[in-house]
C-alpha cells in the first residue's frame, strides 16, 4: 500500500505540474482516492497529541516536593525543627510526610527523611520499603542516604541541591563520590526539574528568619 501510496503520489503531482488546471485537480484526486480507497467525503478528524511521558513525571514529582517543601517550613514555624521536609511514597499514594524534629526530639539525628523512614515501617509494619520511594525537600544528607539503602528505598527525587543549604549554613554538602556510590548499589537518585525545584531552593531563603543554628 505504501508503494502505491507514493507512485500515485508522483503520478498526480506530474499531471498537475503539466495541467494547471482545477478540473484536472479535482478528477485526478477524486480517481486515486478510487484507487486508495479514501473516502472523500468523510469528516476530517483532528490530531490529538498523547501528553509526554516527561510531562506527566514532572507533575508528579512537583506533587510530592511541594508536599515536602510545606513539611519543611512546618518544621521552622512550629520551631521542632530545620527546613527539610519528606514524604514516602508508595505507588501513587502517600505513606508518611514529615518534617526535621531535631529540636523536639532533642536528637541531632532527627533528619526529616530519617523521621518519615521511621514512620514509615511503623504504618506498613515492616523495615523492608522496597515498594517505596522518598521526596526531600533538599538532597539527603550522607546519614539519610545510609538509612535510604538499608531500609531499601530504590528512589530518591530531592528539591534543592545540598549545595543551597549549605550557603544557608547548614553542614551538608554531599561529595559526587557519595552519590555515585549509592547509585551503584541500586538507587535511583535525581534531582526534581521546573517547578518543584524552585519552590524548595526558595526555602531557605523564605524561613531564614525563623530557624536558628545551634
Amino acid at each position: 500500500m505504501l508503494c502505491a501510496c507514493m507512485l500515485h503520489g508522483v503520478t498526480l503531482y506530474s499531471y498537475l505540474t503539466r495541467a494547471h488546471r482545477p478540473h484536472a485537480l479535482h478528477e485526478t484526486g477524486r480517481s486515486v482516492a478510487r484507487n486508495l480507497s479514501v473516502d472523500l467525503s468523510a469528516p476530517v478528524l483532528p490530531v490529538t497529541y498523547m501528553e509526554a511521558p516527561q510531562a506527566a513525571g514532572q507533575d508528579r514529582d512537583y506533587k510530592f516536593i511541594a508536599k515536602a517543601v510545606d513539611e519543611a517550613y512546618r518544621a521552622v514555624e512550629s520551631g521542632v525543627g530545620r527546613p527539610f521536609g519528606a514524604v514516602i511514597v508508595r505507588g501513587d499514594e502517600e505513606v508518611v510526610s514529615c518534617h526535621n524534629l531535631v529540636f523536639k526530639n532533642t536528637d541531632p539525628s532527627a533528619h526529616a527523611e530519617i523521621t518519615a523512614i521511621r514512620e514509615a515501617c511503623k504504618k506498613l509494619g515492616k523495615i523492608n520499603l522496597s515498594d517505596c520511594e522518598i521526596y526531600a525537600s533538599c538532597e539527603p544528607c550522607p546519614m539519610c542516604l545510609g538509612l535510604i539503602r538499608l531500609s531499601k528505598i530504590k528512589k530518591v527525587v530531592y528539591g534543592a541541591k545540598a549545595e543551597i543549604a549549605f550557603a544557608a549554613g547548614f553542614n551538608g554538602t554531599v561529595p559526587d563520590a557519595f552519590i555515585e556510590y549509592y547509585k551503584k548499589s541500586g538507587i535511583e537518585i535525581r534531582q526534581a526539574e521546573g517547578e518543584a525545584a524552585r519552590i524548595a531552593e526558595e526555602v531557605f531563603e523564605k524561613s531564614k528568619d525563623k530557624f536558628r543554628m545551634e
